[in-house]
This record gives C-alpha cells, structure tokens and sequence, in this order.
C-alpha cells in the first residue's frame, strides 16, 4: 500500500514454527525488528512479537509439545 501505516495492521500474520530463536533470528537478519525480547508464555505456546521493515506487526509462535 502506497499510504504510511497509521493504526492498525491491515492485516496480521501467526507465523508458527518448530525452533522460535532460530526463525526469530532469521528473521531479523532479513530486516525484522524484535517488538519483545523475551518470548511470551502463554497455555503452552510460545511466541515473539516483530515487525517488518514498515512496521506492521507479526507473531512467530512455537505450539506447546
């Protein structure tokens, strides 16, 4: 989109993988940029909050064993 992002996402992205530090720090090789520095814990799950390079936000989540 042509327009700055000035609220909400447009759209928001769960991204779930098997090993979170590795895809999180991929991830930020490329561009991404950590919004958490510890990994939320919540019913299991695991996940880090990024964001692209314009800011919209997106979830990398590992489920629970």
């Amino acid at each position: 989109m042509p327009e700055a992002k000035v609220g909400k996402n447009r759209m928001h992205l769960d991204l779930r993988v098997a090993d979170l530090d590795a895809e999180v720090d991929r991830l930020v090789a490329l561009g991404a940029r950590r919004r958490t520095t510890d990994p939320i814990e919540e019913a299991g799950w695991s996940w880090h909050v990024l964001t692209d390079p314009e800011d919209n936000e997106f979830c990398v989540l590992r489920p629970p064993s």
